[in-house]
This record gives C-alpha cells, structure tokens and sequence, in this order.
C-alpha cells in the first residue's frame, strides 16, 4: 500500500539524499525542470534522467539515458512519466536498486507499486515531493 501517512511521508523524505528524476525536462516551463530545482535548493542530489536528451545538462547536473547507467546509489526515483508508462520506470528503479519510487500527481499505477512494495521499495503515488515538503514544513537536507 503506497505510503499515504505524513509521517512517513516525512520520514522517507527526510532519510532520501538522491534522487533520480526519470522525465525531466529541459523546459523552464515543463513541472519536472521546476521540481528538480526545488529538490536541489532543498538540498538533494537530483541526477536527471531522460533518453532524449542525455548527455546534456539541466540545473548543472548531466542527464543520464537510462537509471541503469547511472552507477551510484538511489534513494529514490521520482517518475514524471504517464501512468500507463509508469510501470516502465518502477521496473527499471527495482533492477537499480533503488530505496522508493515516487509517482507525480497523477501518476497511478497499482500494479507497478505493488511490484515496486514487493521488492521492498517504499511508494508514494499521485503526490509531489516539493508540495509535500512545503507542507509538511520539512527542513533542508544538511540543515537537520
């Protein structure tokens, strides 16, 4: 069952040091471009991901093709990506080896979380990180 308490939305927010950002975009207009920078200036690690634009760069950080290529650990991966392509992401995020999987607002998968929870993956559906910091009142990453 994906993670719908504060508290533990909290706290998988407050023990998450990277994450990768699969659907970013180069757009200053795109959400995914405003959410990596939020996370930055929250004091996250944010690697991007995104097979069209690899190889450049969005908020000083170089975009990665695929989650598997990127070779550190994740803590989470935050999925800008349709529902019906979701599934895709959850998958490529248990094969890294990564702690939880986030789905943006209206992001909803069932059956990807439940593969994502059975793996031992913390999810979080249909939520987004930035608002949930904000209202949750969290302090920066470093600043606890």
């Amino acid at each position: 069952m994906p993670l719908t308490d504060a508290q533990d939305i909290a706290d998988l927010l407050n023990e998450t040091r990277t994450i990768a950002l699969v659907g970013i975009s180069d757009r200053p207009g795109r959400p995914s471009y405003g959410v990596m920078k939020g996370l930055q200036d929250h004091g996250y690690r944010v690697l991007p991901v995104n097979p069209q634009i690899a190889g450049e760069h969005v908020h000083g950080e170089f975009v990665w093709a695929s989650l598997s290529d990127i070779g550190v650990p994740i803590d989470m991966v935050d999925i800008f990506r349709r529902s019906e392509v979701a599934g895709e992401a959850v998958d490529d995020a248990i094969a890294a080896g990564a702690g939880s999987v986030w789905m943006q607002l209206a992001v909803v998968d069932e059956a990807a979380a439940a593969r994502a929870e059975a793996a031992g993956l913390k999810v979080v559906m249909d939520r987004c990180p930035i608002i949930e910091i904000r209202r949750l009142q969290l302090e920066p990453i470093g600043a606890q």
